[in-house]
């Protein structure tokens, strides 16, 4: 080997391979920022100005003459009622995070079930994002139901090999995209539970847009589980925080749980308004955020095709929520590339997270249709389309 060629993980520009996934993150944060055209400007990628900006709109929502939360009452108590009532259960309690309050549910229906074992997706957030929490932290026994990129069945829980206290379901399932069953299957795979002789907690992070896929409104479908738990940042575009609800005797125990956990925190109103502006002002929207992804989507599978790419996919079509996938069989890097150069020299970017490595030359991105992709037209996104084939051609020279 020449003493000048580049050792592995290294480019001829010098450059190794994190640091050009590094750079070529920061290029993408700022694209974020300074796009034109997006289909969605999420929360998390504004400035800190931005952000507090959204207090701005805490005064329509609640009366901010009122003292302050002092551990969680006040402003905390009225989220809660608010969350309770949205979601048709007894009652609700504020989380600082969905990690904590998933752990608790799951927990609190160990001790009454007396059974440890949790039923669950392999592709489920406890067991992908959390460490192996459940057993490390919460003394649980998940037990997976199934690792295919699709909704656990009802057939799966029945025959299930082994006893299990708690199924948690996660509705969507966001890792294979966003995926949700229809009304008929949840009702049954719910079913199949109750003849177990299980509990039923929703992993509800994303729960809010579920209605129109479903069919069914919040409560009716919160309804079939015995708790829920639901993010106030994923779609709400709050500052963060969580909220269990369900029965009132099993939210008490929670918050016993909540102090143990550390996450009874002396302040937490600023989360807290933002919460309460998400539900007031966005929540009524992600009908609309639902149906516009489906025309975005369709948009992208035409525009996808009419550029003679070798395979192209859009999943799930259409899509369930306003959030779904889309699949090239281009190095994630590569993809990457060609959606912040269209960014940074037309101002439209139309992929706006990053591409993930799926197998050797295959790599998908997630889209999200928010307020900001309304504007555009499915003429817009097949035309953001073309642009964004015509670099990658650029980068790949094919």
């Amino acid at each position: 080997m020449s003493d000048t060629a580049p050792h592995s993980g290294q480019r001829q520009d010098g450059m190794s391979d994190e640091e050009r996934r590094g750079l070529l993150r920061e290029r993408r944060i700022i694209a974020q920022r300074t796009a034109k055209r997006v289909l969605a400007r999420q929360g998390f990628q504004k400035t800190l100005r931005e952000r507090l900006a959204l207090l701005d709109e805490a005064r329509d929502v609640y009366d901010l003459d009122e003292p302050s939360d002092v551990y969680g009452n006040r402003v905390v108590e009225a989220l809660e009622e608010k969350v309770a009532g949205l979601l048709g259960m007894e009652a609700a309690a504020f989380f600082p995070t969905g990690t904590m309050a998933q752990q608790i549910a799951l927990r609190c229906w160990a001790g009454r079930t007396g059974n440890p074992a949790v039923a669950l997706h392999a592709l489920s957030h406890p067991e992908v994002h959390e460490r192996h929490a459940l057993g490390q932290v919460s003394g649980l026994r998940p037990v997976r139901v199934t690792s295919e990129p699709r909704m656990p069945t009802a057939a799966e829980v029945r025959d299930l090999a082994e006893p299990f206290g708690t199924l948690m379901l996660e509705l969507p399932l966001r890792e294979p995209g966003f995926l949700l069953p229809t009304w008929e299957e949840l009702t049954e795979v719910v079913e199949a539970a109750r003849e177990r002789d299980a509990v039923v907690h929703f992993d509800g992070a994303r729960l809010w847009e579920s209605t129109v896929a479903l069919g069914r409104p919040l409560p009716e479908i919160a309804g079939l589980a015995d708790s829920v738990y639901v993010s106030f940042y994923k779609s709400l575009d709050a500052f963060g925080g969580a909220a269990l609800a369900g029965p009132r005797t099993l939210v008490e125990e929670a918050k016993v749980w909540r102090h143990r956990y550390g996450g009874q925190v002396f302040q937490q109103f600023p989360t807290v308004l933002s919460a309460l502006v998400g539900l007031e002002t966005r929540l009524p929207r992600l009908p609309e955020y639902v149906a516009h992804a489906r025309v975005v989507a369709a948009a992208l599978r035409e525009g996808l095709a009419a550029a003679g790419l070798p395979w192209a996919r859009v999943h799930p079509e259409p899509p369930h929520t306003h959030q779904f996938q889309v699949w090239l069989p281009y190095d994630a890097e590569v993809l990457g590339e060609a959606a912040v150069r269209q960014a940074e020299e037309t101002g439209t970017l139309l992929f706006t997270h990053s591409w993930e490595a799926a197998g050797p030359g295959l790599a998908f991105t997630e889209v999200c249709v928010e307020a900001a992709g309304l504007d555009w037209s499915a003429a817009d996104v097949r035309e953001a389309v073309t642009g964004f084939v015509t670099r990658l051609r650029e980068e790949t020279g094919r």
